[in-house]
């Protein structure tokens, strides 16, 4: 059956009844476990059954010209490729990001279930939507703002995501992201993202430590951000 965050983060886009629950958590699924950087699905992939991520993260990248560049992460009750139901083949690599624990729904089973409730059909489309607006706010703000808001942003973007799920405690979260990994998310080098960091913790903003993040001010990291969650639901 998918993991209960999966279930939960439908159930923050979308409120489900108790048999709506039980319908999704009757869907049979298997597990399995990703190594950070192992490829779960290929730019390219005809893909037959949908991923949903049970612990730890995926992220999407693509090879543009000579550089990897990051399209979206992927966090605890995400189906990141939900839109394969529909649209197939895949346009980027499904790729491990730490230790990651993986759920696949089969495509045949997912299209039995929507057919048969209009409303479970609108929870999963309006993830999908989340999804789009989330790759809108990532290209408006790739191209629009400078390094410093740009990181910023994307820390408190996963800071809220994660708080969905219940993965933030205490303005801190756990995720094994690099500084490549942000470079390659945000369209700079490395050096360029180490001394944006540098400069957020200068100003007490954020500590970040192996794989810990923690907002120091959020307030005051929102607004430098200009982040406003709305997009997220």
């Amino acid at each position: 059956m998918p993991h209960p965050k999966f279930i939960a983060r439908l159930q923050a886009v979308e409120g489900l009844s108790e048999d709506e629950r039980r319908q999704i958590a009757g869907l049979p699924s298997t597990l399995r476990q990703i190594a950070d950087g192992e490829i779960v699905l290929r730019q390219g992939e005809a893909a037959s059954r949908s991923v949903f991520v049970v612990s730890g993260f995926l992220y999407e990248a693509r090879i543009v010209g000579d550089r990897s560049q990051i399209l979206a992460f992927h966090v605890p009750g995400d189906m990141p490729c939900l839109h394969t139901l529909l649209v197939s083949p895949t346009d980027a690599d499904l790729v491990g990001l730490g230790p990651t624990i993986v759920g696949y729904v089969g495509h045949s089973q997912l299209r039995q279930l929507l057919e048969g409730s209009i409303h479970l059909t609108r929870a999963f489309w309006r993830q999908t939507l989340i999804d789009a607006a989330i790759s809108r706010q990532w290209i408006a703000r790739l191209g629009a703002q400078t390094a410093l808001p740009k990181v910023a942003h994307l820390i408190c973007e996963l800071a809220a995501r994660l708080e969905i799920v219940g993965l933030l405690k205490d303005a801190c979260f756990q995720m094994p992201m690099t500084q490549r990994h942000v470079a390659d998310a945000c369209g700079l080098s490395i050096v360029h993202v180490n001394r944006t960091i540098q400069e957020l913790r200068h100003r007490r903003l954020i500590a970040w430590e192996g794989s810990e993040i923690e907002l120091l001010q959020p307030d005051e990291l929102r607004r430098l951000a200009d982040f406003n969650s709305d997009y997220l639901s």
